[in-house]
């Protein structure tokens, strides 16, 4: 008897009427066995793709790739289509190689570059000055690697940027013989990106310490041998931070305004702040 009653409501679908409505409702309303499969295939579906979506995005930002010239080219590519239009500065912690700098001491451990008749040394300047803008980035939060003229990490060196600071000849040549100049490397694989730093160093260098930029480099700097050696994805330049003759009370009293000068155009660059346009070499 338990049996039979239980089972009542399931076999009056033959009374008229309201008991077929009802029972053609729940007909309606409940999913068909054929559709179950397809949604398991979709929630699979589903799954699988934002699993390959976040696994893409995980190798993508890698700390060894987040500053790599592919990001800094779509950086590029937004500043040019708004180039009033100031980036934050996007730094990862200081063990990090996407926040690390590159500064050459140039000639440290190998000569004494010019030599002044009062017994000044190119050497020596540039390594004041080169251990002040390291001070300077690091205090912004960057990793940076001070290096001598031919340091072995130099080979295949991997960067945001690397700044090779030179200065130029104590010699007396004329009275236009001051100002700065700056070279850039010629094989690089995001020129684009190496000519923003150009402009970037020249802008921010004269308005900060009032050098005047000057056309016309040498052989030295056009094929600087640290070109040749980093890795193509690394923009690199070097500048003649002035003349050690005319130019040597503010390289040799302010080192500090230099210094600024140099790290105001690598923040110009990193930050995508807009430069005036100019004219390089």
């Amino acid at each position: 008897m338990n049996n039979r009653t239980d089972f009542t409501p399931e076999f009056n679908t033959d009374e008229p009427g309201e008991n077929q409505e009802v029972q053609s409702t729940p007909v309606k309303k409940t999913a068909s066995p054929k559709q179950l499969p397809f949604s398991i295939f979709g929630s699979i579906q589903t799954v699988v793709v934002y699993a390959f979506l976040l696994a893409s995005l995980f190798t993508l930002f890698t700390p060894n790739n987040l500053f790599s010239g592919q990001t800094i080219n779509r950086m590029f590519q937004a500043w040019q289509a708004n180039p009033t239009l100031v980036a934050q500065p996007m730094l990862a912690p200081v063990q990090s190689t996407s926040s690390r700098i590159g500064i050459v001491a140039g000639h440290w451990n190998n000569d004494s570059g010019s030599v002044c008749p009062n017994g000044l040394k190119e050497v020596d300047v540039n390594l004041t000055i080169a251990s002040l803008v390291q001070q300077k980035l690091a205090e912004q939060g960057f990793q940076v690697d001070l290096m001598e003229e031919f340091d072995s990490r130099l080979t295949q060196y991997q960067a945001i940027a690397l700044i090779s600071i030179h200065n130029d000849t104590c010699e007396y040549l004329n009275d236009e013989a001051t100002g700065f100049k700056i070279a850039a490397a010629l094989e690089t694989a995001y020129p684009e990106m190496t000519d923003r730093l150009t402009a970037c160093m020249v802008d921010r260098y004269a308005s900060t310490t009032g050098l005047k930029y000057r056309i016309g480099n040498t052989n030295d700097m056009t094929y600087y041998h640290a070109f040749n050696e980093v890795n193509t994805s690394t923009p690199a330049v070097i500048i003649e931070a002035g003349y050690l003759n005319l130019d040597q009370q503010i390289l040799t009293t302010r080192p500090d305004l230099i210094a600024d000068g140099i790290v105001n155009g690598l923040m110009c660059y990193i930050r995508n702040e807009s430069v005036l346009p100019t004219v390089t070499p």
